[in-house]
């Protein structure tokens, strides 16, 4: 039911007062008409007695308070969904932008919904194949899991996460999988190349993307991940579908939300973001997940690039927290020209051992893993002494450990951004890598493994030279 009220005290920028008014919730949609039939948009921010405090979605720039009239629609913000949404594209509101029909609803879903209980989460463990060797081989992603990317100004996040949201897939063909994209406080440029990578390739057939870009009200990027968070929770929770959401970039809506909280003159905690901010990163990253008796699922990549490349800043360490590890995207392999700059040693996966293995990838996936990490940890401390006392200090075991470390860089973790590699050939290329070391150098793998899949270097040298 609509209230209707012509009370407004003031305007401060963004931020409007209203008095008298009664049975008005907090987060409520608000409607701002003008003389002139103009119309605004706001929410409800806070309410002290009978006074409302309003964040309006766009500028009050030429608001006139004595003849406007302010309207409380009685709900939140909600988004109207639909299995149509697939193959389209929305604004950071939820309104179409791609030129096509107005989308008739199922339902309407309050968008700030809720995470899952505890008690009713199933464990995830199911593989994930997103077509990138050194996520899929080293950091494996599993279907319900919550894996951010950790990246930096200027670094390639956008090619990484069009890569993913273009080749991820769950092994299980059976199953109907789809890929909520959001962009949040993008620009136009970034905008208009991950439309036209989704259009080119054909993966918009089975995403529906959010796009807010960077000139749109701080209000409007808050709302614009729990827009996508909610479309896939109807897709996966309601249509039985296996969705992968991608969420970038964070950093931009944790600054939208510091600029909120000044507004509303509170409290700033560590570097001025709210005290409040692990919470609310909470709310979005927690929604998603496995529910027991539900055939559906929720996967989540959050990506933000750290400001400054400062991983103890407040949105990596609070995201660090609250998800089951982290992809750490590194400026100096970009620097090499490595692609994508996976740095591999730092990221990890906590739950890559549930969803690996006989029946899953392959009963040497586990083994191989540890032992590829190992060999490259130690060929990098190889090269490293060489810097400083020259490639003579290195004795003949720890050059192959060096060769090793520059091999896997190149023909491991740098594939391109548009090879899509299934989890055999990741595999496969591993023992490649693995074959440069003598056996007796392989102590994390079992001997049946060993003589299944370790290649003669002579037969099948990596660089095709002898």
């Amino acid at each position: 039911m609509y209230k209707e009220y012509k009370t407004i005290r003031e305007v401060v920028g963004p931020l409007m007062l209203v008095d008298h008014v009664e049975n008005v919730k907090y987060d409520e949609l608000v409607q701002i008409q003008q003389a002139n039939g103009e119309k605004r948009v706001g929410r409800v921010l806070e309410i002290n007695k009978d006074v409302a405090l309003i964040q309006l979605f766009e500028s009050s720039q030429g608001l006139k308070i004595s003849d406007s009239k302010v309207i409380f629609e009685g709900h939140g913000i909600n988004l109207g969904v639909s299995r149509d949404m697939l193959g389209r594209i929305f604004d950071g509101m939820g309104h179409p932008i791609d030129g096509g029909a107005p989308i008739i609803p199922d339902q309407q879903l309050d968008i700030n919904g809720s995470p899952i209980n505890p008690v009713a989460r199933d464990y995830p463990a199911e593989f994930i194949q997103t077509g990138v060797s050194a996520i899929d081989g080293l950091n494996t992603l599993v279907r319900g899991q919550k894996l951010p990317i950790f990246s930096g100004s200027g670094l390639p996040h956008a090619q990484l996460a069009a890569q993913i949201a273009r080749q991820a897939r769950v092994l299980d063909d059976s199953s109907d999988f789809a890929v909520v994209f959001a962009a949040i406080g993008t620009t136009f440029e970034e905008a208009e190349y991950f439309i036209q990578d989704f259009q080119s390739t054909g993966a918009i057939d089975r995403a529906v993307l959010f796009m807010n870009y960077a000139n749109d009200p701080a209000v409007e990027r808050i709302a614009t991940p729990r827009m996508a968070i909610t479309c896939a929770e109807y897709l996966a929770f309601q249509l039985d579908m296996h969705v992968l959401v991608i969420l970038t970039d964070m950093t931009n809506y944790a600054e939208a939300l510091r600029e909120v909280s000044a507004a509303r003159k509170e409290v700033p905690g560590r570097r001025g973001y709210p005290g409040y901010l692990y919470t609310d990163l909470a709310s979005i990253y927690e929604r998603a997940g496995r529910i027991l008796g539900k055939k559906g699922s929720i996967t989540q990549i959050p990506i933000l690039s750290m400001p400054e490349d400062d991983i103890t800043h407040p949105i990596p360490d609070l995201t660090g927290y609250i998800t089951e590890g982290q992809i750490i995207l590194s400026r100096e392999l970009n620097m090499r020209g490595i692609e994508p700059p996976i740095d591999v040693l730092p990221s990890l996966s906590r739950l890559k051992d549930k969803g690996i293995g006989k029946g899953k990838t392959r009963e040497d996936h586990s083994e191989t893993m540890n032992q590829l990490f190992s060999a490259y940890a130690r060929g990098k401390e190889a090269k490293e002494l060489a810097v400083i006392l020259g490639d003579a200090a290195l004795s003949d075991i720890d050059k192959l450990y060096a060769k090793f470390s520059d091999e896997f860089e190149k023909n491991y973790v740098s594939q391109g951004y548009h090879t899509n590699r299934d989890i055999q050939e990741t595999l496969d290329i591993g023992w490649q890598l693995l074959s440069i070391l003598p056996k007796s150098e392989l102590k994390r793998i079992k001997l049946e493994y060993i003589d299944k899949y370790y290649l003669d270097q002579k037969d099948d040298n990596i660089d095709g030279e002898e």
